[in-house]
C-alpha cells in the first residue's frame, strides 16, 4: 500500500498560497514547566510530573473547560507545548496537522501534509495515529502513509519533509504508520522499517545522519522509540515487527534484540526500562517479558528474567511507578511487581484501555465506545477507584488516544473532538 504521488503536489505548489498567508515570525510563548511536548509526556514513559491535582472526582467528572470539533478523524493522541495543543487528523481528502489555543480551544492554524489515508475501516481506519513532538519552535510528526515532516510550531509552515516509503524503502504497516518521532539533541529518530530499519535525521535540516539496517530488517510496527543508556552506551530502543531491538545512538549500530514479547500482528505498547532492565508486552494472547541487558564482549545481550501471561497489553501502554508496573492485561487493569512479575492485584471494572500516571493516581481511559475515564490510586495494595465519568457526546468509535495531562488540565481526544478539563486542586 504505497502512497500515490499526490503528496508531492500537496507539499509543493499546492501549499504555496496557503503558506504565504501564514505568519512568518515565531510567536513568543512563556516557558511552561508542565507541558506535554511529546507522546506519553516529557520522558515518553506515561509519567506526568505535575503535583496538586484532584485526588478524587465528583460523579459528573472534573470541570469541562471547553470542547471543540473538526479535529479530523484520528486515533492520534495530542501534545501540549508553548500555550497550544497540537494534533493531527483526516479532513476530507487531506491529512492535516493543527494547533489550537490551550485557553480557548480556538484553532491557530491547520496545514495539510499528505493526501487522505487509504486505510479502510477494517484496517482501523480513521486517519492519523502519530503524536506531534514539539522542541522549541519546531514540530515533528508522521502521517499514516509515511509522510514525515518538520514544521514551524508557530504557524505550521513545512520546513522539510521525507516519505518513509518512497525515500527509504519502508512499507506501510497494515494499520498505517503510528510512530511518534523521538527527538534527541540535534537528531530526530524514526523507523521506516525494512532495509533502512531506523533512520536518524538532523532535526534542523532533514539531512540523514545515519541509517541502521537491523539484521532481520524488521518492518515498522505501532510503537514509538525510547532512549536508554546501558553500561555507558546510549541507545534507541524500538519495538518492531519481530521484537524489541536496541541500536547505538551514536551511529545506529545494532546492539541487541529480544523477540519473545512480539506477536507479529501488532506490537504497539512502548517498552518500559529501568536501569538495565527492560519490559515489553503485546496482545493477541502473547504477554510480556522482562529482560536484563548486559555487556558481552563489546556487544549487549538481552537475557530474559521472566515472562508472564498476566500482561497481554495491546495498545494502551504501561507505566512504572516505583517498583510496580501498571497496565491493562487484555481487559483487566493489573499491577505487577516489576522485577518478579508477581501479580499484586487485577480488576476488570475500568475495561480495556490506556493508562498514564500523575500525582499518585492512574488515569485509565476505557477504549469502549461508551466507556469511561477512571481515576485509580497507584498502589500495589489493591484496586482503589477515586472517580469515573464518561465524556459527553461520544463519537461511537473506539477511544484509543491516551489521556494527556499538562499544566493542571486533562485533554481527551475523541475522534473529531478535543475536550479540555480542569483537574487542578483548588
Amino acid at each position: 500500500m504505497k502512497p500515490n504521488r499526490l503528496h508531492h503536489r500537496i507539499l509543493g505548489k499546492a501549499l504555496l498560497p496557503l503558506l504565504t498567508t501564514l505568519t512568518a515570525g515565531i510567536i513568543a510563548y512563556p516557558a511552561l514547566g508542565d507541558d506535554a511536548p511529546q507522546f506519553r509526556g516529557t520522558n515518553r514513559d506515561g509519567i506526568y510530573k505535575e503535583k496538586g491535582l484532584l485526588k478524587t472526582w465528583p460523579s459528573e467528572g472534573p470541570k469541562l473547560l471547553w470542547k471543540i470539533a473538526n479535529r479530523g478523524e484520528a486515533h492520534a493522541t495530542p501534545s501540549v507545548a508553548n500555550g497550544r495543543v497540537y494534533g493531527m487528523g483526516l479532513r476530507g481528502s487531506e491529512e492535516v496537522v493543527w494547533a489550537v489555543d490551550v485557553k480557548s480551544g480556538e484553532e491557530a492554524w491547520s496545514v495539510p501534509i499528505a493526501p487522505g489515508t487509504t486505510l479502510q475501516a477494517g484496517q482501523g481506519g480513521y486517519g492519523s495515529r502519530s503524536t506531534p513532538t514539539i522542541v522549541g519552535n519546531k514540530l515533528y510528526t508522521l502521517g499514516v502513509s509515511g509522510e514525515f515532516v518538520c514544521m514551524n510550531a508557530a504557524n505550521g509552515k513545512i520546513l522539510w519533509h521525507k516519505n518513509l516509503v518512497s525515500d527509504f524503502g519502508g512499507s506501510v504497516p497494515t494499520w498505517g504508520y503510528c510512530e511518534s518521532p523521538l527527538v534527541d539533541g540535534d537528531k530526530v529518530i524514526i523507523a521506516p522499517g525494512g532495509k533502512n530499519t531506523i533512520v536518524a535525521f538532523n532535526r534542523n535540516t532533514g539531512d540523514v545522519i545515519w541509517t541502521s539496517a537491523v539484521p532481520e530488517q524488521d518492518g515498522a510496527h505501532y510503537s514509538s522509540a525510547i532512549i536508554a543508556e546501558v553500561d555507558g552506551v546510549k541507545q534507541y530502543i524500538e519495538f518492531l515487527s519481530n521484537g524489541v531491538i536496541g541500536v547505538s545512538a551514536k551511529d545506529g549500530k545494532f546492539l541487541w534484540r529480544y523477540n519473545n514479547p512480539a506477536n507479529h500482528t501488532a506490537n504497539c505498547a512502548a517498552p518500559i526500562i529501568l536501569n538495565n532492565l527492560i519490559f515489553a508486552a503485546s496482545g493477541y494472547g502473547t504477554g510480556g517479558g522482562l529482560a536484563q541487558l548486559a555487556s558481552n564482549g563489546g556487544n549487549i545481550e538481552a537475557k530474559q528474567v521472566y515472562f508472564t501471561k498476566e500482561m497481554k497489553n495491546h495498545h494502551g501502554g504501561m507505566v512504572l511507578v516505583g517498583d510496580y508496573l501498571y497496565g491493562v492485561d487484555d481487559r483487566t487493569l493489573t499491577c505487577l511487581e516489576f522485577k518478579t512479575g508477581k501479580v499484586m492485584w487485577a480488576d476488570r471494572s475500568p475495561g480495556k484501555g490506556s493508562v498514564v500516571y500523575a500525582d499518585g493516581n492512574l488515569y485509565v481511559r476505557s477504549e469502549d465506545k461508551t466507556g469511561p475515564v477512571v481515576l485509580v490510586e497507584a498502589t500495589p495494595t489493591g484496586y482503589n477507584e477515586k472517580g469515573r465519568f464518561t465524556p459527553p457526546d461520544r463519537s461511537g468509535q473506539p477511544s484509543w488516544p491516551y489521556v494527556v495531562i499538562a499544566n493542571g488540565k486533562m485533554y481527551i481526544r475523541d475522534m473529531n473532538t478535543l475536550l479540555c478539563y480542569d483537574i487542578k486542586q483548588r
